[in-house]
């Protein structure tokens, strides 16, 4: 007799079938869905800047905002060391700073993002430490602001400066836009065991990166290059052509004529007075009160009366230079030894016209090495950016024993499929959570 399968059974094979179909279904998603948000978080234009005796500086950007870090160590097969980002937020455009390396030593790395290691075509980047040579005979910093197109401040932005023949340097944005770059500390390529030579007419090229939000590039003369014009993204600028300090940092000398019959009379005393009263303030203009800032070593400048003898005095552990205003009104100081994170106190004493010490303090942070902190590394030495595209472990597909027919009017093989298709179900479900 020819068995029919009844209702019941038809049910339970439904079921059976449609849990397999589900899980496969959710499954192939699943894949997609991992295989899509790790290509967003793929590291691109990976650069190496920065480079001093003991350190050096990685950047990258991501097509998406996302977090990474960075596993370092002295073999390709022994990445053991990690360096973190200074922050925790989330972005497209990543700049980390590796600190306490040994001098002329090549490193490996890979770039982990979002919880996957990347490398370039399987073979992890590699950048070299320089030479230790000491420090520059005197700081040469340049500086900005980097906005949107329509005007707004960009912060996390990575800026990148470079001359001819030497490394490349690198800073990042603060929350105003603004970024600064002790040039002194590139070093002449190849070999990086000295640093560069720069005059106030040496070009600098600038290159912004801030990820998803765009790039800019600019052309500029050190000697006009602090500060440099804000630099808005998404453009290109020359301004070469900008006016700049002599060759020995000095403005034009102005001679002024009276007639022989000229005699000096108590009025002009007093509106000489009052002028020396007005420029006898010193100014910082490299760091605001409370600020947080992402070099061991920072960079500090700002304005006073020519020739004017400052002290500057930078604790936790008191750090005392004496430093002169220049013809020109501006002074600067970089600190020669690397600070610990935390919190720190700069403080500026003076005399005035009037014989009165005057004090300026502000308060800092700092969070992590970067920027000014590290010479930088020359561009050949990084291998290309990577391209890897991740392969997710595929996972067995379900399946179903062979269920026989069953005899019309027996419910208890169509509760075993029913059970059966829902627990495909579940299972399906449950395999997409944790795959996500």
């Amino acid at each position: 007799m020819r068995k029919i399968i009844t209702v019941p059974t038809a049910i339970g094979m439904f079921l059976l079938i449609a849990g397999i179909t589900t899980g496969i279904i959710l499954i192939q998603g699943a894949k997609s869905f991992r295989l899509g948000a790790t290509s967003a978080a793929t590291p691109k234009d990976v650069r190496v800047s920065n480079t001093n005796d003991s350190g050096f500086s990685i950047s990258w950007i991501t097509d998406a905002p996302s977090r990474g870090f960075v596993k370092f160590g002295e073999s390709q097969n022994s990445l053991n060391e990690t360096a973190l980002a200074a922050t925790d937020k989330l972005s497209t455009a990543h700049s980390i700073s590796l600190t306490n390396l040994q001098p002329s030593k090549n490193y490996f790395f890979k770039i982990n993002s979002e919880g996957s290691d990347f490398d370039s075509n399987a073979i992890p980047w590699s950048a070299e430490t320089a030479p230790t040579i000491g420090l520059p005979d005197s700081a040469i910093i340049i500086s900005g602001k980097v906005q949107s197109a329509g005007g707004i401040p960009v912060s996390g932005a990575v800026v990148y400066a470079q001359i001819q023949s030497a490394s490349a340097l690198s800073s990042t944005t603060s929350s105003d836009g603004s970024w600064l770059i002790t040039l002194s500390l590139a070093r002449a390529t190849p070999k990086l065991a000295a640093y560069a030579q720069i005059t106030n007419q040496t070009v600098v090229d600038i290159f912004v990166q801030a990820g998803a939000d765009g790039i800019a590039s600019a052309k500029i003369r050190v000697g006009s290059a602090n500060p440099t014009p804000t630099i808005t993204l998404g453009e290109t600028k020359d301004f070469t052509n900008l006016e700049t300090a002599g060759e020995n940092g000095n403005i034009p000398e102005a001679t002024l004529e009276l007639p022989e019959n000229a005699t000096a009379s108590s009025k002009f005393a007093v509106e000489q007075a009052t002028a020396l009263a007005g420029t006898s303030i010193v100014t910082l203009e490299s760091h605001d009160e409370g600020e947080v800032i992402t070099t061991t070593t920072p960079a500090f400048f700002g304005e006073g009366p020519p020739g004017v003898t400052i002290t500057i005095t930078v604790e936790s552990e008191p750090i005392i230079k004496t430093v002169k205003v220049s013809a020109s009104g501006g002074w600067n100081y970089a600190v020669g030894s690397e600070l610990p994170l935390g919190t720190h106190k700069i403080t500026i004493s003076w005399r005035d016209v009037q014989g009165i010490l005057r004090t300026l303090t502000r308060t800092f942070i700092v969070q992590a090495a970067e920027g000014a902190a590290f010479e930088a590394t020359p561009s050949g030495t990084l291998t290309p950016s990577p391209k890897p595209t991740p392969t997710p472990t595929p996972l067995a597909s379900p399946f179903a024993s062979p269920v026989p027919i069953p005899d019309s009017g027996i419910l208890t093989p169509t509760i075993i499929m029913f059970i059966l298709g829902i627990g495909l179900i579940v299972l399906s479900a449950f395999v997409l959570t944790v795959l996500i």
